[in-house]
């Protein structure tokens, strides 16, 4: 095992202890969606799972959640919160397009904005980005998040 894998907590398994976890996590939000019987039901459970994350997350972490929440609900409104993986989610039709992950729980030095495969990010390139590093999110950077979102659930 080499030094930076036993420093970031490896197992002999190949995973972090931050990634059983969000595992084990992912594996619970699976669980209670299958439990709850109305569409109604689960997607106001899902949203206040999502602002109850947002609301414990650390500075500069749950501003930057905050204000990702704010600028996704109005650039799609048809998207609905959702946990993924742990961290706030934004989904159509049940599949997260849309994520948040937190820096600081990640014990990351950056937070990450990211595109699942199921957003419609794909270009005659044939390449298109998936996430996006955050350290704070700018008037700038809101207008493009905002217009990627747009792409995304077209």
């Amino acid at each position: 095992m080499t030094e930076a894998k036993k420093q970031a907590g490896s197992t002999a398994a190949g995973f972090s202890a931050e990634e059983r976890a969000a595992m084990k996590q992912r594996a619970a939000e699976l669980k209670a969606e299958a439990r709850r019987s109305s569409g109604a039901e689960k997607a106001a459970a899902a949203e206040e799972a999502v602002m109850a994350k947002i609301a414990g997350m650390q500075e500069p972490d749950r501003e930057m959640a905050e204000r990702l929440h704010a600028i996704v609900t109005k650039a799609a409104p048809e998207l609905t919160p959702k946990l993924y993986y742990g961290q706030p989610g934004w989904a159509k039709d049940g599949k997260v397009i849309v994520f948040f992950r937190s820096g600081i729980d990640d014990k990351a030095r950056y937070s990450t904005l990211g595109f699942s495969v199921s957003a419609s990010l794909d270009d005659d390139s044939g390449w298109w980005p998936t996430s996006y590093a955050l350290k704070h999110i700018t008037n700038d950077s809101a207008e493009l998040i905002a217009r990627l979102v747009r792409a995304a659930v077209r």
